[in-house]
């Protein structure tokens, strides 16, 4: 009869040390954290605030493709209080003035022609060229120039005529400071 029990023994010890060790785990996982450890809250990426710029941002598409989008000149429009005149520029558009660049916060966003914004592309976003059109943006400072395709709306910041693409802004050496003194071509 000892002999019988022996087993039962050695089984229900085991279990008992298994749910021991459990319980010990769990309540290791729900210790409070030291009063001296600080977690940052990330940062959101939605720095396009609709409340400030008066339309919404594009929701995130979950596939990427190049190109497409539709010919777009485009109605007036009104951001911030300020209307902008979309037109086609037969003689040409030059212009000098401030550009930026725009990352990870619009990545797979549509633009405003439809096409899916890629910050590795060369794109630039304008507020009045047709969509799509080319331009040719050269950083007066270092003399870097990149041809970039127009596929979005924007800058709508005081002072900027454009905005470009991350990987345009590394192209022309200015990705690291935000802005730069450029002269943009149509």
């Amino acid at each position: 009869m000892q002999e019988l029990a022996r087993p039962r023994l050695r089984r229900a010890s085991a279990f008992a040390l298994c749910a021991l060790s459990g319980l010990l785990l769990a309540a290791c996982a729900s210790q409070p954290e030291p009063k001296g450890m600080v977690y940052k809250k990330a940062r959101s990426k939605e720095y396009f605030a609709e409340s400030e710029y008066g339309v919404k941002a594009s929701p995130r598409v979950q596939f990427m493709r190049r190109g497409g989008g539709r010919d777009q000149l485009g109605k007036p429009y009104q951001v911030r209080g300020k209307w902008y005149y979309p037109k086609e520029d037969k003689k040409g558009f030059t212009k000098v003035g401030l550009a930026s660049w725009y990352g990870d916060a619009f990545h797979g966003r549509l633009t405003a022609n439809g096409e899916v914004y890629d910050m590795t592309h060369l794109t630039a976003a304008h507020p009045t060229m047709p969509l799509p059109s080319y331009a040719r943006v050269t950083n007066l400072e270092t003399g870097s120039s990149v041809i970039v395709r127009v596929n979005d709306r924007g800058p709508y910041h005081e002072g900027r005529i454009i905005d470009v693409s991350e990987r345009a802004a590394q192209m022309l050496d200015y990705d690291k400071v935000g802005t730069a003194r450029v002269k943009v071509e149509y």
